[in-house]
């Protein structure tokens, strides 16, 4: 079904049923854009109810499992069915899992870590960057993390994944410098959501430490997307440090470092 026609710009969101990707659909919302959600459990619905407003910004929830194929390829036949241009692009949605990778880590999370965190991202990109290039505007960003600035043991892929979407962003923002089309990565660090549940980190120090709020998180990405920034560190005062000491300690001492905050039982 076409929806109806409106004067608002139509924001994408993934991963919007809660935490960052719901907050950066909140911030879409309230500066007045309609909205496309995806995410692949039932919260979208309830999240679409909350975002909605009487005479505010039109939201439409799709439950996609975009770690498949057919899932991506459902959602961009919902954005093509909308009729109407994306204005911005959120590609937000991702996922961790913690543990060693021999023998504390089950290789179907792995792998969909990397169908989701990756292989989405690419797929979603292809499919609907075209349109936002042909028509010389729009504003596209990328949740990375501060995660992709060092390597991650006890959340080796993830890490990985994340240095996979840094690099990724940082090259088409150069490729569409001249097509009126801005990119921007956003880099948290860790952030109260449920994410560390998930991944089963909540017996690590990362896990039980104080976290960032989401819905400043999305703040801030949202104010660095509309300004066209290129990266955006957000978050505490120490995401920044640990981002800008990334360029120059040595990825022996990182992994270190991260090993301390992610290793199983470390927050015991």
């Amino acid at each position: 079904m076409t929806t109806p026609t409106t004067e608002r710009p139509l924001a994408v969101v993934t991963g919007a049923s809660s935490g960052i990707g719901y907050e950066l659909a909140v911030q879409f919302a309230e500066h007045g854009l309609d909205l496309l959600i995806a995410a692949e459990d039932d919260g979208i619905t309830a999240a679409a109810e909350k975002l909605r407003r009487d005479g505010g910004p039109q939201v439409q929830p799709v439950r996609v499992d975009l770690a498949r194929e057919q899932g991506v390829e459902e959602l961009v036949s919902a954005v093509a069915a909308t009729g109407r241009p994306i204005g911005a692009l959120a590609l937000n949605a991702g996922r961790g899992a913690g543990g060693s990778f021999v023998g504390g880590t089950d290789l179907r999370d792995e792998l969909e870590i990397v169908d989701l965190n990756v292989r989405s991202t690419v797929h979603l990109a292809k499919r609907l960057l075209p349109g936002m290039v042909e028509r010389g505007a729009g504003r596209v960003l990328f949740t990375s993390s501060i995660a992709s600035t060092m390597p991650g043991p006890f959340q080796a892929v993830y890490n990985a994944s994340k240095s996979f979407v840094q690099s990724f962003a940082e090259a088409l923002r150069n490729e569409l410098k001249d097509n009126g089309v801005t990119v921007t990565s956003l880099m948290p660090g860790p952030t109260d959501t449920e994410f560390f549940d998930r991944a089963d980190m909540q017996d690590t120090r990362v896990g039980s430490a104080k976290k960032d709020d989401p819905a400043k998180v999305a703040a801030q990405g949202f104010a660095a997307l509309m300004k066209g920034d290129q990266t955006v560190t957000v978050g505490s005062l120490m995401n920044k440090v640990q981002t800008a000491a990334g360029k120059i300690v040595p990825d022996k001492l990182k992994s270190e470092q991260h090993r301390r905050m992610a290793e199983p039982g470390s927050g015991d």
